[in-house]
């Protein structure tokens, strides 16, 4: 399959490091003109650079902005007042005994995760609508669907990407836009890899970490191993095209087969 998204303007929030810069660096490898987004001008910057190293030639652009709030909201409004492809990717997560967690963190997940995707839908959604042509993707979990113990909050906040995300497309319905969630299983990341060292120990190695890890956390992953931020990646680009024209409301799984369910 040959996807070429040549002449789209792709955002991809969240995205200087982790899963979110492997979606924009497979968003510009087929050929969109990627934005790359995070709070920090240097450390945007230096994700734009590393996908421009990565791919010489390709349309990318870095917005520093904070997302979770409606001021960064409206400061990339402002600098990018049109998309094709937006993609909602930022996310914060954490281990924390539920019964230990307290209002403010119950909304501060909230915010950062779910209000950052509504109010970047809202504000691209309608302009999408009114070309005849969209892509916005939500960029959901495995915890949506297996809430861990050690981390509700965040499934929590997974959970309710995916009823924004149909939600969202009812109403493109007939648009031409199309509205999906991608359910996204254990990942490695600088960040997974952090969080892997907090539930098992930092006295082993890394592979030895991660088989512990997916055996003890992860076991019904059925590749067995943690997924590669560039797997993802594809996943949004295939949605992203004209090729997945039918596909929408959906919750589409790049999980490693984690979630044991035939549907999510």
């Amino acid at each position: 399959m040959n996807i070429d998204l040549s002449g789209r303007r792709a955002l991809v929030s969240g995205s200087s490091q982790g899963i979110g810069l492997a979606i924009a660096t497979e968003l510009a490898r087929a050929g969109a003109a990627v934005i790359v987004n995070g709070r920090g001008k240097e450390r945007t910057e230096q994700a734009a650079a590393t996908i421009s190293d990565r791919l010489p030639g390709a349309d990318v652009t870095a917005v520093a902005a904070d997302l979770a709030t409606a001021e960064g909201a409206a400061q990339l409004r402002d600098r990018v007042p049109d998309l094709d492809i937006l993609v909602n990717n930022l996310g914060i997560f954490g281990a924390r005994p539920v019964l230990e967690i307290d209002d403010d963190e119950w909304r501060r997940y909230f915010e950062v995760n779910v209000l950052s995707a509504v109010r970047l839908t809202r504000t691209y959604l309608p302009g999408m609508m009114d070309r005849g042509w969209g892509r916005v993707l939500n960029i959901a979990s495995d915890s949506a669907v297996a809430i861990p113990v050690e981390m509700v909050h965040y499934g929590m906040t997974k959970t309710a990407l995916l009823a924004v995300t149909r939600g969202f497309a009812k109403a493109a319905a007939g648009s031409g836009v199309t509205v999906n969630s991608v359910i996204v299983g254990p990942t490695h990341t600088p960040g997974v890899e952090m969080f892997v060292e907090e539930l098992v120990g930092d006295d082993l190695s890394w592979e030895e970490a991660q088989r512990r890890f997916m055996r003890e956390h992860r076991p019904n992953s059925l590749i067995q191993r943690l997924i590669e931020p560039a797997e993802i990646g594809n996943m949004v680009v295939y949605l992203s095209s004209d090729q997945a024209s039918v596909t929408t409301g959906g919750a589409l799984r790049a999980d490693g087969g984690y979630v044991d369910s035939i549907l999510p």
